[in-house]
């Protein structure tokens, strides 16, 4: 056989043996997890999933100093200089301090609830909006996480065989907002606002001021009438996604003005927040399909296809290429088979 058939014969079969590596990874994790399916336990209750190969600290060759403060408050952010002062949003709050400050000053709390915050051992798993979650039948599993992370507006009712019903954190911002958090959420969900823009905080104050909605400035209308409870607000430190973009992604913080700027999804950002907070960090739900794929739908629900992300400010194969090398350090494990 000639050096150029053997070549052609190996690049046919790496994608088979791609695969059966993710296979032999999601069947090894699922094993683990499946032996609280018929419980009514957190995997964290008996520490399996905290100890040995999962949780040695798999973030540490991340090369990145971990924060578990995820929200900003009012007394940290205006009594000491606060890193998120030096750069505009969406990686600081600079020049939007003001609208800030009304806003943190009716937020109720800060803090994640103390019933996980004082936790010895967190296990938490992000629920990306991707199709690959259809039909998985993780419903069950999902729920006996001590912490369950949802992204933007996807729904939980009619998809609870696949997705489960438990919601800890929803991250959003306006134009991925619900009217009604409470339809697809739990009523002690915390509903953590993301902001991109100086617009998103100012709509998060006409929301809990209920001041005269202002329109321009989004991409798509945010809810004017938001039904959520004020008190489960909390504001995303701009760090997280400051350190996704610089150290994740490796996104140039400040492109040219010929260059069209690139931003992470929520997605990569829920699962950058989870690496910082918790002791374990599982995914679902996550990858889209092949690009040149434009009719295949990308999510679990509704209809939007790849064509839909054709002009979006994501880089979705950059994202892709950061969620293989976090999960070939171990730092996060898949829920179901992947390429």
């Amino acid at each position: 056989m000639s050096p150029n058939s053997t070549k052609t014969w190996c690049l046919r079969l790496f994608p088979i043996l791609l695969f059966f590596i993710s296979c032999v990874t999601f069947y090894c994790s699922y094993a683990i997890i499946q032996s609280y399916a018929g419980t009514n336990r957190s995997p964290n209750s008996s520490k399996s999933l905290c100890g040995g190969w999962l949780t040695q600290k798999k973030w540490e060759s991340l090369n990145f100093n971990r924060q578990t403060k995820l929200f900003l408050k009012l007394e940290d952010f205006f009594w000491r200089e606060h890193l998120a002062s030096r750069l505009a949003l969406p990686y600081g709050v600079k020049g939007s301090e003001p609208l800030l400050l009304k806003a943190l000053a009716v937020l109720a709390d800060y803090q994640v609830p103390d019933n996980i915050q004082n936790l010895e051992c967190r296990t938490c798993v992000v629920i990306g909006n991707g199709f690959a979650i259809k039909n998985s039948s993780l419903g069950s599993i999902i729920n006996k996480y001590d912490v369950v992370i949802r992204l933007n507006d996807a729904p939980v009712k009619g998809y609870e065989d696949d997705v489960g019903n438990k919601t800890t954190m929803r991250f959003f911002y306006p134009e991925s907002a619900s009217f009604n958090p409470g339809q697809h959420n739990e009523a002690g969900t915390l509903m953590v606002l993301v902001p991109f823009k100086q617009q998103d905080l100012r709509w998060l104050k006409e929301i809990l001021y209920n001041e005269k909605r202002v329109r321009k400035g989004f991409w798509k209308p945010p809810p004017q009438i938001w039904l959520g409870d004020t008190n489960k607000i909390r504001v995303l430190d701009p760090h997280f996604l400051h350190q996704t973009a610089d150290r994740l992604l490796r996104i140039p913080l400040h492109p040219n003005s010929k260059q069209q700027p690139v931003h992470p999804t929520t997605g990569i950002l829920a699962v950058f927040v989870a690496l910082n907070y918790c002791d374990v960090v599982h995914v679902a739900g996550f990858g889209y399909p092949k690009t040149n794929s434009p009719r295949h739908p990308i999510h679990y629900y509704g209809f939007d296809t790849m064509r839909s992300m054709k002009n979006s400010y994501h880089d979705l194969d950059h994202e892709a290429q950061a969620l293989r090398r976090l999960e070939n350090s171990g730092a996060i494990l898949y829920l179901h088979p992947h390429l």
